[in-house]
């Protein structure tokens, strides 16, 4: 499948160094739910009709009623990252589940209800494990599981609605007109999910809702070691500078300037957050990371290189260390911001 335009709508996921944690909420989501009594239930189509119109407005609601339904949905986009992408595999979702909802309602086949709900939440935890990984290289076998999965929804939503239907009613025209509803429905929650990732990027402060989230797996005022960090590890800070000095005359260092180490002691105790990296690093890199540094929203940070320096960066703020194995601007990003948002920040220190 070819890459198309990034999409808009960013919201927190949309970041790369932030999936992995939303694709393990996700995941954990999932398996929760798949062990509530009430899970088995998640594909009930609440009422009927005795028109085939009618039917078109029983899918539409029990597409937007359907949290399995939806959450799918919701994993795939995110997961896709570009707007084309995630228009063909929603396509695909959307045609296994046509398929079997038709056919198998046509054919009278019947399955076990609770069992096709089961696969339908581990569906959940399998987008999630992929998002746990990253998004696919080859995006060709993960479209043949959506296909897949799509196939085992259907089959869901056909063992329901035929216990709607009666053989006089003209049962096509029925299915038809309830799968048009799903679909215009399911189109319906996708473009409310662009909407809402529009809205809540433009307007949530992502720092603090990091914070909030990351709390439980990063209890920092408890001294608990170490927690992942985008593509960082952060830790508490082992690392000392000499007292004294004051704030240097420019905000970063290039790979070849002098580094006025002792001022550093000083610039922590101010709250600011000191990056370091290799010497070694590309041009490329160096630029980039001379662009956040000096850009006007990184506020209170300096760059500069560190001969010797084991770590290719290591970011440092008066209490914790993220210590990256590559140049991971994103982490970098969210650990300044993240300390510079904290009222710590703002106390002396040292």
């Amino acid at each position: 499948m070819t890459d198309g335009p990034t999409m808009t709508p960013a919201g927190p996921c949309a970041r790369p160094a932030v999936l992995r944690r939303c694709a393990v909420i996700g995941a954990i989501a999932a398996a929760v739910l798949l062990g509530l009594p009430g899970a088995a239930f998640a594909h009930g189509i609440g009422g009927t009709s005795e028109t085939a119109s009618g039917f078109v407005w029983l899918g539409f609601k029990h597409m937007l009623a359907g949290w399995d339904h939806l959450l799918f949905v919701a994993g795939v986009v995110l997961l896709a990252g570009k707007a084309k992408r995630a228009a063909k595999l929603i396509s695909l979702f959307a045609l296994g589940h046509s398929i079997t909802l038709i056919v198998a309602t046509l054919a009278h086949w019947r399955v076990n209800a609770t069992l096709v709900d089961i696969v339908i939440v581990l569906s959940l935890v399998f987008v999630g494990v992929v998002g746990w990984f990253g998004r696919p290289k080859d995006w060709r076998w993960f479209a043949t599981a959506v296909l897949g999965f799509g196939l085992v929804h259907g089959l869901g939503l056909s063992t329901r609605l035929q216990d709607l239907l009666r053989p006089e009613d003209g049962v096509l025209a029925r299915v038809i007109a309830f799968n048009v509803g799903v679909e215009f429905g399911q189109l319906m929650a996708v473009v409310g999910m662009f909407v809402l990732g529009d809205v809540l990027g433009h307007y949530i402060t992502w720092s603090h809702a990091r914070r909030a989230a990351l709390t439980v797996v990063w209890p920092t005022d408890t001294g608990a070691s170490a927690s992942a960090f985008g593509g960082c590890e952060v830790r508490k800070r082992t690392e000392t500078y000499p007292a004294g000095g004051g704030h240097p005359s420019k905000s970063f260092f290039e790979p070849a300037d002098a580094v006025p180490d002792k001022g550093f002691g000083h610039l922590l105790g101010d709250g600011y957050v000191m990056v370091h990296y290799q010497a070694s690093l590309s041009t490329e890199q160096v630029g980039e990371l001379r662009a956040y540094v000096t850009g006007p929203n990184a506020g209170r940070v300096i760059g500069a290189p560190a001969r010797g320096q084991a770590d290719v960066v290591k970011a440092v703020n008066a209490d914790n260390t993220l210590v990256c194995g590559e140049l991971d601007l994103d982490g970098i990003k969210h650990f300044a911001d993240d300390w510079l948002t904290d009222p710590r920040s703002s106390r002396p220190t040292e």
